[in-house]
């Protein structure tokens, strides 16, 4: 019986505030407060909450052959305690079903994994000590920041003692591979693998709504026939996405809610498959081989790789300097620095400053707060400079600071003096 696993995405970066080069080394507020809180309670209103409630009449309508997963990171979690409780109450009634997963990931969706095991291990620890205190599972299957996934990486997921993991079903990893099976890691072949198959995924993600696509409008019973019609041979549907999908992305008007309404019934009645989640399917389904991905890979962009988030010249250079203080933050007992620097490791941060603009330059430009690649950089790097100085590494900083706040003192009485004489010549004239 061929299967289908539906997993949601959800995240919402702590937003930094306008920081201008003024504020270095007086104020170490980095964080827009008012954003926050106004778009956390907006996406409650739009996805969270009307979405978790039809989840949950579509669990107890199926006594429980309806399931779906979700990760969420610990960053977004830390706002629904501060602006939306009701938000994370919905999920815990979730979780109370059964019926649902919970995955375990990065506290401040990060790229950690990339640099510093250390830092992945204890931010991974974090973000399922999370999930523990409020949903009461202890996660097995693991899914990285934005899908991000290498050989390398699977092997230190399957160290932590995860059975399973989730990545992107990639065309250029795929080749004539389908991603409809469950693989292994070529390292340790004890961890399994979950492959997106992006083109079902993103039917519903990006192209629901789109007038211009030649398929619109998507309904339940076209949506079925495709997957009823898949070959037979193949054993797994996995349908990952953006919970923001729902309400935010696509919005209500686009009939998105009725749709995945109506979707679990038309699967029953069009044909014989059954809804799992991750640890379900990867205890079910034997895996048909390795899966060698050298180089990481991710669920971003055409090019599904690193590029939404590092490559160019401002996003190596913020991350480079961000985690060339790993060393001296864990040195501190200051939870105020500490939390600061991993809120700062949020992979948004790093994909403001993406300079792409081709065949994603739109989805980039709608994600980014930020006038230009070149502003976030900036007001990244100021804030950084702050918090140098905070950890005592930033003498350098202080000192050019100072001096040009000094030249810029000067500079203003000159101008003052100027002004005076300019209105006395005026005067007497």
């Amino acid at each position: 019986m061929k299967k289908i696993c539906f997993y949601f995405q959800v995240h919402q970066p702590f937003r930094l505030r306008t920081y201008r080069f003024f504020d270095i080394g007086r104020n170490h507020d980095y964080y827009d407060g008012f954003a926050n809180q106004s778009i956390m309670r907006k996406v409650a209103e739009k996805c969270y909450l009307p979405m978790n409630q039809l989840l949950l009449d579509l669990i107890q309508k199926y006594e429980g052959r309806f399931k779906v997963a979700f990760s969420i990171s610990g960053v977004a979690i830390d706002q629904m305690e501060m602006y939306a409780p009701d938000v994370l109450e919905s999920f815990k009634k979730l979780a109370k079903t059964g019926h649902v997963e919970f995955l375990a990931e990065t506290y401040a969706h990060s790229l950690a994994s990339l640099t510093d095991r250390d830092e992945f291990n204890i931010q991974v620890q974090n973000q399922v000590k999370k999930v523990e205190e409020h949903f009461n599972q202890t996660p097995t299957v693991f899914r990285n920041t934005e899908l991000i996934y290498s050989d390398h990486i699977g092997e230190i997921v399957a160290d932590m003692g995860y059975k399973g993991m989730l990545t992107e079903g990639a065309k250029h990893i795929m080749a004539w591979k389908s991603p409809n099976y469950v693989y292994t890691n070529t390292m340790n072949p004890r961890l399994k693998l979950l492959l997106k198959n992006f083109q079902m995924s993103d039917d519903i993600a990006f192209r629901f709504s789109n007038r211009d696509w030649e398929q619109w409008p998507l309904t339940t019973e076209k949506y079925v026939e495709w997957l009823r019609t898949m070959d037979g041979k193949e054993e797994i549907v996995n349908l990952f996405m953006d919970y923001e999908t729902f309400g935010e992305h696509q919005w209500a008007e686009t009939g998105i809610f009725n749709f995945m309404r109506a979707l679990p019934e038309a699967v029953f009645r069009q044909t014989d498959m059954e809804f799992v989640t991750p640890s379900e399917a990867i205890d079910q389904l034997q895996p048909v081989g390795p899966l060698h991905i050298p180089e990481p890979i991710s669920w971003a962009d055409e090019e599904r790789d690193l590029t939404a988030w590092l490559g160019n010249e401002l996003q190596d250079d913020a991350f480079e300097q961000l985690y060339a203080l790993w060393k001296i933050v864990r040195a501190t007992d200051e939870d105020d620095i500490i939390r600061d620097w991993r809120y700062l490791q949020t992979s948004d941060h790093f994909y403001y400053m993406c300079t792409k603009w081709f065949s994603d330059g739109d989805v980039h430009k709608y994600f980014n707060p930020y006038s230009s690649p070149y502003e976030a950089y900036i007001n990244f790097m100021n804030i950084l400079s702050d918090f140098k100085i905070r950890l005592g590494d930033g003498t350098e900083e202080k000192s050019e600071v100072e001096r040009l706040r000094k030249l810029t003192e000067q500079q203003d009485a000159q101008i003052r003096e100027l002004n005076k004489e300019i209105g006395e010549i005026r005067r007497n004239n």
